[in-house]
Order: C-alpha cells, then structure tokens, then sequence
C-alpha cells in the first residue's frame, strides 16, 4: 500500500525522504484502509522506514510489528526534494523524468533505475522469504511510495520503465501482485475502496492430500474471478 497523504503532497511539494507526516486526510485514508487489511492473515508486514509509512501502518495494522525495508523507502530525488512540482516542471530534467525516467538522474540523488531496481529486488527478496517460510499462499504486506510503488507493478507486468508513468497509485491505495514460479500476476491496482477477503487464496491440495504447486498459467479467456 502506499501511505496516506501528507501536509507536503497536499501542498504540492515533493517531500522525498524529508520527514513529512500524514495530515488529517491521510490519516484518515490509513485508517480506512486498515478497516480492509485487517481481514487479512499477513505473514509479514514491512514498511520503507520514513515515518509517513511507519504512521500509516500504525493507524492501518495496529496489531502488527512493521519490520523497517531499506529497499522500499522513497526515491532520493536529491536537489528536488522540498520543491514544489510547480517549480520542478520547468526544470530541464523534468521532460526527461516523464518521457524517459530510465535515464532520469536527480542531482545529488538516486537514479530512477536505480530506486527501481533496489525496491523490485526488495520485493522479491521477501516474497521469496514468506513463501520459503510460510507457504506459496501467503499474504504478506508492505507500505511504500508512489514511484517505487509504480516500478514495482511496472516490474511485474514487464513494462520499461519508460513506461512506468503511464500507471497511478494514489495515497492510501492498495496495489496486489500474486507473485508465481513463471510470473506475477497483478491483482488489483490503486483500489482504494471495496473488500480485500477475496485475496486470501483458496487452500489446494493435490490427489494425496499434499499442497499442489501454485500455478503460473494465465486463466484463457479471464477465469471465473476470485470466487471461482
């Protein structure tokens, strides 16, 4: 999920790593979507260690104990961090962070290459954890940003990350990826609303009673859905 909105995105700046807080809307948001989540058996949550994600956590998942993922925390957007987007988009990288983000790098900052690369290994790096730990069908839950958020789904659905613009996750937003032996799947993406209960996976077993493999193959023609 991404944390709920803060006093920096409502007053159109961008707030990087600086340590903005969740304003009342993004508390609200946090909480709204805790009312979902919490209906979910999570294996682990883990969370960038900036404190609008650790605050949206803490309003969401209450009950949980977030472990800190440096692989998840925001973009360093270097000299741009604490401008306004205003500002920013009459900068001569700025055609270049939309057009051609995989050759975006901000001054004094991190590449977008780069923040992809670490926060889609991050990712993996723990699906493949909570798979080795608690089975294939595991739910697990992490709280990040916007662009990592993005490359993320990106990554899962083969786009470049020339691409990666193309695609919204708003704050306080629940993004699903079903990760899989052959490839990923995206469940769900920016859902801001509506009931998570269906993405706990049915339990399979196979003709001797034993867990069956996950199954990487797409449903031709779309499938019966969830309840299916």
């Amino acid at each position: 999920m991404r944390h709920g909105r803060t006093s920096s995105n409502a007053s159109g700046g961008l707030a990087g790593r600086q340590p903005v807080e969740l304003d009342e809307t993004g508390r609200e948001q946090a909480v709204a979507a805790g009312a979902r989540l919490r209906a979910l058996p999570f294996a682990a949550v883990v969370s960038s260690p900036l404190i609008r994600c650790r605050q949206t956590l803490e309003l969401a998942l209450p009950d949980t104990e977030p472990v800190p993922e440096d692989g998840l925390v925001e973009c360093g957007y270097g000299g741009w961090e604490g401008q306004s987007l205003k500002t920013l988009a009459k900068d001569p990288l700025w055609p270049v962070v939309q057009q051609h983000p995989s050759g975006a790098v901000f001054p004094e900052g991190e590449s977008m290459a780069a923040m992809s690369a670490r926060a889609v290994a991050a990712v993996r790096r723990w699906d493949a954890r909570v798979d080795a730990e608690h089975g294939p069908e595991a739910v697990w839950a992490a709280c990040s940003h916007g662009d990592v958020i993005k490359a993320i789904v990106a990554d899962a659905l083969g786009l470049h990350l020339d691409l990666f613009q193309r695609i919204v996750v708003d704050p306080g937003s629940v993004t699903v990826i079903r990760y899989t032996p052959l490839r990923p799947f995206l469940v769900r993406l920016n859902d801001t609303g509506g009931d998570l209960a269906a993405l706990v996976p049915p339990k399979h077993s196979g003709p001797d009673g034993t867990r069956a493999a996950v199954s990487s193959d797409a449903a031709v023609g779309g499938g019966a859905g969830a309840a299916g």
